[in-house]
């Protein structure tokens, strides 16, 4: 028993479902459905009937996550040895360039702000350099203090008016 805690101790601190953490998760909600039947038998209210329903959702969806974690982390152990073996192989040197080609074309935030800072550079070197940097500074208001980007100490200083 003192090794069961131990490792469900340790297992708290381990990223994903560990089978230690999922026995005390089953035994617990086991022993929360055991009472629910208890309290029901005594007192015949039909909220441990509800309680028990909720319970048993949880207790499902509880699983079934851990269940789906467990999968995706052996799909990317899975894809990390494939990739292992595909890099010492040297093929992987080809997928990368073919990658880089597709990917010049596409238009991205990063690309974007590159081309804006070339437009800019460009811009400076006409002469319109202070057209450009007011357009760089120009932000767009929402209005005084509607705007979503304002302390809250506005919001106080109306309540003291108030």
């Amino acid at each position: 028993m003192a090794s069961f805690m131990e490792e469900l101790w340790s297992s708290i601190f381990t990223p994903g479902p560990t089978p230690t953490l999922l026995i005390a998760t089953n035994v617990t909600f086991a022993a929360l459905q055991l009472l629910f039947l208890v309290l029901l038998l005594a007192t015949y209210s039909i909220h441990f009937v509800v309680l028990s329903f909720l319970s048993g959702g949880l207790w499902f969806s509880i699983n079934w996550f851990a269940r789906e974690v467990q999968a995706v982390q052996r799909a990317q152990e899975a894809d990390k040895k494939a990739q292992a073996e595909t890099e010492s192989t040297g093929s992987d040197k080809n997928r990368k360039k073919d990658s880089v080609l597709d990917s010049a074309d596409s238009e991205t935030e990063t690309e974007n702000l590159v081309g804006q800072k070339k437009t800019s550079a460009s811009a400076l070197t006409t002469g319109s350099a202070a057209s450009a940097s007011q357009d760089a500074k120009k932000r767009i208001s929402n209005g005084g203090d509607s705007s979503g980007y304002g302390s809250t100490d506005s919001e106080w200083e109306k309540v003291d008016q108030n």
